[in-house]
């Protein structure tokens, strides 16, 4: 079965690429992924690789934590499950405002 992995301190030149490369040298990477921020397309500087097993993600949480990959050291350890959150308002709603009486119409 598949294991998840954090990993912490990426360079911002870090590509999903390259983070499979650096993996793939201690087993089989799954999937790699390095998260990018929406607003900006820069990494955020953390992302997750998928090792095969979990013997192979044990191996590269020993192998590669507190190594440089990139010219930055990284952290590795098992990713924790997405916590659930609260939904999220979406657009700017006229009941969003925050100021203003009703919907009254001027004209």
């Amino acid at each position: 079965m598949a294991k998840k992995l954090y990993v912490g301190g990426l360079s911002y030149d870090t590509t999903e690429a390259s983070l499979r490369d650096a993996f793939a040298a201690v087993g089989t990477v799954e999937s790699a992924a390095v998260i990018i921020d929406k607003m900006t397309n820069r990494s955020k500087g953390f992302g997750f690789v998928e090792m095969a097993t979990e013997e192979e993600a044990q191996k590269a949480i020993a192998e590669l934590n507190g190594k440089e990959l990139d010219g930055r050291v990284v952290t590795v350890n098992e990713a924790k499950p997405m916590e659930p959150r609260a939904p999220r308002k979406g657009g700017f709603n006229r009941d969003d405002r925050g100021f203003g009486g009703g919907s009254r119409n001027r004209w």
